[in-house]
């Protein structure tokens, strides 16, 4: 048998040194993401015993496409290549219409598309790489492939280009995590500039030709691609909470709701929680100078404790009005919510907010867009900390607005503001020293 030879360039160096067991590589195009997957399949599949000791010559070794012909265009010729110096008989170890390959140790590598999942379950596996995971249904992972691994203690290596804020770049966030970190979970990114075989000077002109959106995305591996066409990150204003209180601005508190799922998220897989929407709890001051975002209180909760959070902000803040948005789930909350108010002794002045047949995207964006360009809106920090989760998650939001990809509950519930406050304006703007009404009774 002869040797595998094979070298890697500093970023995939890194990845492979890692002692984690599952991988999430985000890459820019030609990054070498496709070549170390490759390797690493072969190198996976050469091994004998699993950690804990157990023969692997069943378990099989999975490269996981969106589909059958990706997988066949996508890895298959240069995994074929990489892999005929170790054969013992290329000609028969060589499956073609199978897209398999058997290892000189017995063990085979397998080429499958993720287009129906279901037909990958069944054999216990020691390594899987899903290719573009972005493209496929996040139950391919969870339901079908995690579970394959456990009797062997098998592995993962997820790599993939940005698409937006989906279960992909979920994944990523949670590999990622310095606040909850797992030993088992790490994040690497491939930018195109990390393969060496790809000039700068390439990368100045693919750069140079490109718009700025899809050059971060394709070649700089960045989530942070769909950036909104309406919400600009210069526009948004901060402001510390003892600068606030100094400042004591003249104006309205109102609370706006925009009610989400009240579902029972026991038992949720990480996935399926990051797929459903919060509730959003905006909290602002309407000033004449604009607005002043004191909270944006968010989570996934049941029914009772939205109802208990909606009590809590209005008991804080003191707001004039609490909106909360028309429908069903206004409706499911209310009986809760008049519980509370009776139990704490707190009785906000609730209203109906509407979408008047507005589209989502219109309603925000005449209600936002205007008030950020003019710097009428600024967000108040937290005496918690110079950096507020729930500032970030507005803005996150609001930047990657109306990407379908992501949520925009917090930008729901902001726009609302807009419907609920009374717009304050100044009494000179109306004075007028030479009315005189021309019947006392009629008033004209």
């Amino acid at each position: 048998m002869s040797t595998l030879n094979f070298h890697f360039h500093k970023s995939q160096q890194e990845v492979y040194n890692s002692p984690a067991r599952f991988k999430v590589v985000v890459a820019g195009r030609r990054s070498g993401k496709t070549h170390y997957a490759a390797i690493n399949l072969i190198l996976e599949g050469l091994k004998n015993q699993s950690p804990r000791g157990y023969d692997m010559i069943d378990s099989y070794v999975y490269y996981i496409a969106t589909s059958l012909p990706a997988a066949r265009k996508n890895i298959w010729k240069k995994l074929k290549r990489i892999a005929r110096p170790i054969l013992t008989n290329p000609a028969r170890d060589i499956k073609e219409k199978d897209m398999t390959i058997v290892l000189p140790n017995g063990r085979h590598i397998i080429c499958l598309g993720a287009d129906d999942p279901e037909s990958l379950r069944g054999p216990s596996l020691s390594f899987a790489c899903l290719d573009e995971y972005a493209d496929m249904h996040p139950d391919t992972w969870e339901m079908v492939i995690r579970p394959a691994l456990s009797d062997m203690d098998g592995s993962a290596l997820f790599i993939g280009t940005p698409k937006g804020k989906n279960h992909f770049y979920n994944l990523y966030m949670y590999a990622t995590d310095p606040k909850n970190p797992d030993p088992e979970w790490e994040g690497f990114t491939f930018t195109s500039a990390s393969n060496p075989m790809i000039s700068a000077s390439e990368i100045a002109s693919a750069k140079r030709s490109m718009s700025k959106e899809a050059f971060e995305q394709e070649y700089n591996a960045s989530f942070r691609t769909k950036a909104s066409k309406f919400f600009d990150p210069k526009d948004f204003r901060t402001m510390d909470q003892s600068a606030y209180r100094r400042m004591d601005p003249d104006g309205t508190v109102y609370i706006a709701v925009d009610p989400n799922g009240f579902k029972d998220v026991n038992g949720l897989s990480r996935s399926q929680l990051e797929r459903l929407d919060q509730t959003a709890i905006a909290v602002v001051k309407v000033t004449e100078s604009g607005w002043y975002v004191l909270d944006m209180i968010h989570g996934r909760w049941g029914v009772r404790e939205t109802s208990l959070q909606i009590i809590r902000a209005a008991q804080k803040y003191r707001p004039a009005k609490v909106g909360i948005e028309k429908g069903a789930l206004k409706s499911a909350i209310m009986p809760y919510l008049e519980d509370q108010m009776r139990r704490l002794n707190v009785f906000p002045n609730v209203v109906e907010l509407t979408h008047g047949g507005q589209r989502k995207v219109d309603r925000v964006i005449w209600a936002l867009q205007g008030r950020f360009q003019n710097g009428r809106i600024t967000f108040v920090q937290h005496e918690d900390g110079p950096e507020d989760d729930w500032i970030d998650f507005v803005k996150g939001q609001l930047l990657d607005f109306p990407d379908p990809l992501s949520h925009d509950d917090a930008a729901d519930a902001l726009a609302y503001i807009d419907q609920i406050s009374s717009t304050v304006y100044s009494m000179e703007d109306w004075e007028d020293n030479d009315y005189e009404p021309l019947d006392e009774v009629s008033g004209y």
